[in-house]
């Protein structure tokens, strides 16, 4: 097992790519607090994990809460007594041209993508830091590292994502290692909310694999990050988009 005994948060885990990392990392032996909004699917994931002989607790936190946030750290800590893991994988979606962009939106945007990220790897890093080892994964985007018309609060914060990681990477070093992905059109709930693949048919037909790609390829992608596998990898932006933009 490649996660053997470690604890791990996963953020944004009750659908999607996220769910589909939790369960992933329990199967290698971690042990997976999974975050989320509704309670319903938190607990589905829980259970669907603890069935499979692994173990795993939900948080019910919204990103947009600060103290919900810091209580993602609190209650890992009050059950497992430490950290190795952070996988910052939930997501806002904007989809509103510039001009009609709104200052809250834009905020509520970075305070989920930006902000949440870098309070939850400031409360963990210390506990890292003492261990002597540690990893943070960030989901950002394909769009952060290219613009997308009437997406600007969303392109602005996947890209402020990623040069978050590479400073991450360079101040939490040597003992903590903190990489991102990048994912292209992936089919999840976000993907269905803006009309499904229909919706991103330019990326699947102008990539060299011609199709959108599954939670579980951003899972694979996760355990390698969070693994030894990767144990010389770090500040590093890992696109999994089917070879958009090459």
């Amino acid at each position: 097992m490649k996660l053997k005994d470690k604890v791990a948060i996963v953020t944004g885990a009750t659908s999607g790519m996220g769910r589909a990392t939790a369960v992933l990392f329990a199967r290698e032996g971690a042990k997976v607090v999974v975050v989320g909004r509704n309670e319903k699917r938190a607990k589905e994931v829980v259970d669907q994990i603890n069935n499979e002989g692994n173990e795993a607790i939900y948080v019910i936190a919204d990103m947009l809460n600060l103290d919900d946030v810091k209580n993602i750290f609190t209650q890992t800590i009050e059950k497992f007594g430490t950290v190795d893991i952070l996988f910052n994988n939930a997501g806002m979606l904007s989809i509103t041209p510039l001009q009609e962009l709104s200052i809250e939106e834009w905020e509520n945007t970075f305070k989920v993508n930006v902000t949440a990220p870098l309070l939850l790897a400031q409360l963990v890093a210390p506990i890292m830091k003492e261990k002597g080892k540690g990893v943070i994964i960030n989901t950002s985007s394909v769009a952060g590292a290219h613009a997308h018309h009437g997406m600007a609060a969303y392109v602005s914060s996947k890209h402020a994502l990623c040069g978050l990681t590479k400073s991450m990477a360079w101040e939490l070093g040597p003992e903590i290692r903190v990489n991102a992905i990048l994912p292209g059109a992936i089919v999840t709930a976000m993907l269905e909310s803006v009309g499904g693949e229909d919706a991103v048919i330019h990326l699947k037909e102008g990539s060299p694999l011609k199709r959108v790609g599954a939670s579980e390829e951003i899972a694979t992608a996760a355990l390698f990050l969070a693994s030894d596998d990767s144990s010389f990898v770090t500040g590093q932006l890992i696109r999994v988009d089917g070879g958009i933009d090459i």
